[in-house]
């Protein structure tokens, strides 16, 4: 028994706050985006209209995902959590899907993404083990992300992904640190989660595996890693296969048809989309575009889109950080926890910018990989901690590009106010 409450102990800190820096992090943010999602939640109908099934901003699906989940085959086992929620959320409004129906959903993200920056600036103080001033740098930098803006009020799959991907990695970042391999049942409980809101995500949680202490140099742990995986692998798989009740073709159709619809070429240049969508948009907001809607039973809308970007300066904020990251890769190449970040949004970048999958609006799918760019800043900064004139030089350069960041998005967010003021009170 007090074995078991160690490991209880051992988990609750790794997910929560656990000292008074970390629950400043989660306080100020609570603070600062319960605010934005209270305004959003209480005087507009944005977050859930039950007349607008989807992209009514930005290409989010929050009614489908609140009422079913999302559909199967790309969210497999999402619809037991968000049944759970949306129970939670009308047990709380009185059964109406009110003014505080949205409240609650727009509180429940606003905590989840809290503490998201939470595990991020765990991961830069105790993994990375840069200076507490070059942690709150990097945590603010990504508390500015226009992905942690919007999932901090939108009910969505990636809002919880961003969270359960963040926290695994610090997860399995403390495994490596301490010389261990992660045990069998954290590794299927994170498949199943991670997996069943996402399914690509799932590649992510095996991940780690590949860099456990002397892997390749013993056979018999070669094969116990191995079995681990797939039986992670396949109790997920079953899960999966069950909520379709075993129906493959059905699988395999829907499948073929979600990639036939989202992989469609746009007449947006190749290297536009990459660089303002899934490189820039899940960072830095670009401009707005409108466009008309309609929900196929005759209620007409208007729904909001990013456009491409218009000016110099946010390719230059694109590019700058692009070095930056290329940099860090250079210096971190061996680095066994860069390594892992890396293999990590290697991913999503086959999925979207080489498949192109949802590539035309990859600025939605931030929740996937965002996490990753503060942390490879984090190892950059690490790998000049002997050598303060070029780690000062990187600490002003972020300190320009925070300021440029939170400028441009807290701008872009009053155009977003201005929609919704027009169209969704």
């Amino acid at each position: 028994m007090t074995k078991l409450k160690s490991k209880i102990h051992s988990a609750l800190s790794l997910l929560f706050p656990n000292n008074k820096a970390e629950y400043l992090v989660f306080g100020l943010f609570v603070l600062v985006y319960g605010s934005l999602g209270s305004i959003i939640a209480l005087k507009y109908r944005i977050i859930f209209d039950d007349r607008i099934p989807w992209d009514a901003y930005f290409s989010f699906d929050n009614r489908a995902i609140i009422m079913t989940g999302g559909g199967f085959e790309r969210h497999p086992l999402s619809i037991y959590f968000f049944d759970f929620l949306r129970n939670f959320a009308l047990f709380v409004s009185g059964g109406k899907k009110n003014e505080i129906f949205r409240l609650v959903w727009a509180w429940l993200s606003t905590i989840t993404i809290s503490l998201t920056l939470v595990q991020i600036y765990k991961y830069l103080t105790n993994i990375t083990l840069i200076s507490n001033k070059s942690a709150w740098l990097l945590t603010v930098f990504f508390a500015f992300f226009s992905t942690n803006i919007l999932l901090s009020f939108t009910p969505e799959t990636y809002t919880y992904s961003l969270f359960l991907l963040t926290f695994f990695n610090y997860y399995a970042a403390r495994k490596i640190q301490q010389k261990q391999s992660i045990p069998f049942f954290p590794l299927m409980l994170s498949g199943v989660a991670i997996g069943g809101l996402t399914i690509t995500n799932i590649v992510k949680t095996y991940i780690p595996i590949l860099f456990e202490k002397r892997l390749f140099l013993s056979w018999k742990k070669f094969w116990q890693a191995t079995l681990k995986a797939a039986l992670s692998a396949g109790i997920f798989i079953l899960l999966f296969l069950m909520r379709m009740d075993f129906n493959l073709r059905q699988i395999l159709t829907k499948t073929d048809e979600q990639y036939e619809k989202f992989s469609s070429s746009k007449s947006v240049p190749f290297w536009d989309m990459v660089t303002s969508w899934f490189l820039g948009g899940n960072i830095l907001f670009p401009g707005f575009i409108i466009k008309n809607y309609n929900n196929k039973k005759g209620f007409e809308y208007k729904a909001l889109f990013m456009d491409v970007y218009k000016s110099d300066w946010p390719y230059l904020f694109v590019g700058i950080l692009l070095i930056l990251v290329i940099w860090s890769l250079i210096k971190n190449f061996k680095n066994t926890y860069f390594q892992i970040l890396t293999l990590s949004f290697l991913v999503d970048i086959i999925i979207h910018c080489i498949l192109k999958f949802g590539l035309n609006v990859s600025y939605i799918y931030g929740g996937h990989f965002v996490f990753v760019y503060p942390l490879f800043l984090g190892w950059l900064f690490h790998s000049y901690k002997k050598q303060p004139k070029i780690l000062n030089f990187l600490v002003s350069v972020v300190l320009v590009l925070c300021v440029y960041l939170a400028a441009n998005n807290i701008y872009r967010m009053n155009d977003f106010f201005i929609f919704l003021e027009t169209y969704y009170k």
